[in-house]
């Protein structure tokens, strides 16, 4: 009665209703202004991360920066001309010139060290290439190719491409210098490549991955919302077959997402790629509620109902379960909080919040826009009504045999789960539509990896690193690294000390080797120190106290489990061979790779106590531990088919799919708690329960099908997002979805019957 009530004060002051919501509304958007977007990939690690601390520790003791490479690759196939050398030397100068840079490293300025007579000379490889003749040419192909530190770097092995690394020093607003660097950067490409238009120019690295996070965020905003809306509003047409109805339900989504939204930019939130679905992921799930309203609303008026009692009757029977639904869904994606990366927690929290204002917003301005719109019940309904009452015969006829079926499809399917590897990679995150992947990939097969592994190795004193013992040490680690398939390339302060010996033998060859005098190392070291020109000193290789040297292991296309697995294979070594210097490789990509094991297990405690809460609520809203428990098997089995059938089709997940079950799961509630509300309104009426699931389907089936076919449809169009944490979230959702309601249809009321005859 209480419930009636309110809905005859909705509809009596219909108007104020819409005045006073819009006026709220209005007030929340106009938070939207404060929004910002980042381009930081640092923002996908939370600050207690420990590898991120590490990290930190490692920029700290050497040198903290960004950094961009270019390659620069000749068509006619050699960078050991004078044009392409030029084009090198060019590309150098103008590098420096970049805003924020702080160093820059290339096959051309590489600080090439000889003897000459009793003197070491320390200059760049290339000076003035226009100028060099064919014997000189010859002369630096061969060094180049001899030299260690630069081969498979800053020159491929095969002499074909050149490479060009930037290093940065951005400033607080960092969003900015990163627009301003890439941005000049692409200048200069352009220019180059019409000064030399038979070479090709590639463009990786930090600043432009930062670059393309903020390409990725504007485009899903700008493109998918519109997108999903345009769909949503057409399947809503379509399934309902009522403009006015549409109309309704649409500002209802307007609403909702201008306040979520609104509140989001009131609190400061930061958006990035991987929570910039929030107004996408709040669109969809809202027109849940709305659809359960207005579809019971056009059945009341087909029955003969007028407007205003089709409302009453329509909130009525819907309040509680969209009451319940909103609850298990906030609460799934609050569990998002659990995860180890932030952007998740914006994700949870502000979708959570707008499910939230979808249910205040359904339940105060949608039946007060129902009850001023000239709403007339398509013939539709009835067509609908017919489907499911044939539907809910077949399922009760082969209630036995669908049984079986789905059990076996489920088993089958799970069968898969364990084909799943928990794996990222940062490069791969973007597909080739943008120019960030496809000159990584190009870089990656024709140049160098991109993933790095980060060891800072100490010497345990002050002054320690011209140590013979602490040098052979390092070298050897340097040697192992080498022999490792994955590995294409490693950087070692040892390299640098053995080539100084050599040099100060008379470039003999047979003095390539450390140098077994401490003192005479560090003087070696010094001397050539001093004769280092501007920007090419040692500081992001050997910390101040000469205690430390940093060595750089770089990997070829390398995924987030391989590289976990070749630290292993590292500390083993280490563990036997040089004990002090066992610590764990840092680096971004150490990070993220660990990020994704991080969140799986924080996201496992986090879908574990919602999962625990939502049964809970379950068994208490039905008042039954049986029907309860059993509500819980169409919730958990879809999305382990999802998992399954990834793991059939894609083989591995990633941060993106390890947040889904919690999304999910508060999702596909909703159907399971409107069929077995109406399922269990039947049976207290004391219909059998055949009869009680033919009344459910009849009464919620169109319902449900109208929501899932719009959630289906909206999540799906993340797959077209060039993210792949959106992608592969929209995918793995829009599966698990479906399977909800192949579970709710045909598992749900055959277990019903069963458990109810036998009980009986």
């Amino acid at each position: 009665m209480q419930l009636e009530r309110y809905t005859d004060a909705v509809l009596r002051y219909r108007w104020l209703v819409v005045a006073l919501a819009t006026l709220v509304m209005l007030a929340i958007t106009a938070g939207v202004r404060f929004i910002t977007v980042t381009n930081d990939y640092r923002i996908l690690f939370g600050e207690d991360n420990p590898q991120l601390a590490a990290f930190d520790a490692l920029e700290n003791t050497y040198s903290a920066s960004k950094a961009v490479l270019i390659a620069v690759a000749p068509r006619d196939g050699s960078v050991f001309t004078r044009e392409a050398l030029g084009a090198v030397e060019e590309l150098t100068e103008a590098a420096w010139r970049a805003p924020y840079s702080s160093r820059v490293n290339s096959l051309t300025n590489y600080t090439h060290s000889e003897a000459l007579n009793d003197d070491l000379v320390v200059a760049p490889l290339v000076d003035d290439a226009s100028s060099l003749s064919d014997v000189d040419v010859a002369r630096i192909e061969e060094s180049a190719l001899n030299a260690i530190e630069i081969v498979g770097r800053l020159v491929s092995h095969d002499g074909r491409t050149a490479g060009v690394a930037i290093n940065f020093i951005l400033p607080e607003n960092a969003d900015q210098a990163v627009v301003e660097i890439t941005d000049y950067l692409n200048s200069v490409l352009n220019q180059a490549r019409k000064i030399y238009p038979n070479i090709d120019y590639y463009l990786t690295g930090d600043v432009v991955m930062d670059r393309t996070f903020a390409d990725v965020t504007k485009n899903d905003m700008e493109t998918l919302t519109p997108i999903v809306f345009l769909i949503i509003v057409g399947a809503t047409i379509i399934l309902l077959r009522s403009i006015l109805s549409t109309l309704a339900i649409v500002a209802v989504l307007v609403f909702v997402i201008n306040t979520t939204m609104g509140f989001a930019g009131w609190n400061g939130v930061v958006f990035s790629p991987t929570n910039a679905g929030v107004p996408i992921i709040v669109m969809v799930i809202a027109i849940a509620d709305s659809i359960h309203i207005v579809t019971s609303v056009l059945l009341g008026m087909r029955r003969g109902l007028d407007r205003n009692a089709a409302i009453v009757e329509s909130i009525r029977i819907n309040a509680y379960p969209i009451f319940i639904t909103s609850v298990t869904t906030a609460i799934g994606f609050l569990s998002l909080n659990a995860s180890d990366s932030p952007p998740f927690h914006v994700l949870g929290n502000y979708v959570a919040f707008g499910v939230l204002c979808a249910l205040v917003y359904t339940m105060t301005l949608l039946p007060a826009l129902l009850s001023i719109l000239p709403l007339r019940a398509p013939r539709v309904q009835s067509e609908g009504t017919v489907f499911f009452d044939r539907f809910a015969d077949f399922v009760i006829a082969r209630r036995k045999f669908l049984l079986w079926f789905v059990s076996l499809v489920v088993i089958v399917l799970i069968i898969g789960v364990h084909r799943i590897e928990l794996s990222d990679n940062l490069a791969q995150y973007f597909d080739d539509r943008y120019a960030f992947r496809r000159d990584t990939d190009y870089i990656i097969e024709n140049l160098t990896g991109v993933d790095k592994l980060e060891y800072s190795l100490s010497a345990g004193r002050e002054g320690g690193i011209t140590d013979p013992d602490y040098l052979r040490r390092v070298d050897a680690f340097a040697e192992w690294y080498r022999t490792q398939p994955e590995v294409t390339h490693v950087q070692a302060f040892s390299d640098i000390m053995k080539r100084l010996n050599k040099n100060m033998h008379g470039d003999d060859p047979a003095f390539y080797r450390l140098p077994q005098d401490p003192d005479l190392a560090a003087q070696y070291l010094l001397l050539y120190e001093f004769s280092l020109p501007f920007g090419s000193d040692l500081n992001d290789r050997i910390d101040v106290a000469k205690s430390a040297t940093r060595l750089s292991v770089v990997t070829r296309n390398a995924w987030s489990r391989d590289l976990r697995e070749l630290d292993k294979r590292a500390q083993v070594w280490l563990r036997a061979n040089a004990p002090a210097f066992a610590n764990e490789a840092s680096g971004l990509s150490m990070i993220a790779a660990h990020l994704t094991l991080r969140n799986i297990n924080s996201m496992l405690r986090g879908t574990i106590t919602a999962m625990a809460l939502i049964s809970f609520i379950l068994i208490w809203i039905f008042k039954s531990v049986r029907v309860g428990l059993l509500s819980l098997l169409p919730n958990f089995i879809p999305a382990i088919m999802s998992f399954g059938l990834w793991g059939y089709l894609v083989g591995h997940v990633g941060i993106a799919s390890s947040v889904v079950i919690a999304v999910v799961f508060g999702i596909v509630v909703d159907d399971t708690i409107h069929f077995l509300s109406k399922y269990l309104k039947a049976r207290r009426e004391g219909l059998p329960a055949p009869e009680a699931v033919r009344y459910t389907f009849n009464t919620v089936g169109h319902a449900l099908w109208t929501t899932t076919a719009v959630l289906s449809v909206g999540f799906l169009v993340f797959a077209t997002s060039g993210f792949e944490v959106s992608w592969a979230l929209g995918l793995l959702v829009t599966i698990t979805i479906v399977f909800a309601l192949v579970a709710d249809f045909l598992l749900l009321p055959t277990l019903l019957i069963a458990i109810d005859r036998r009980n009986s």
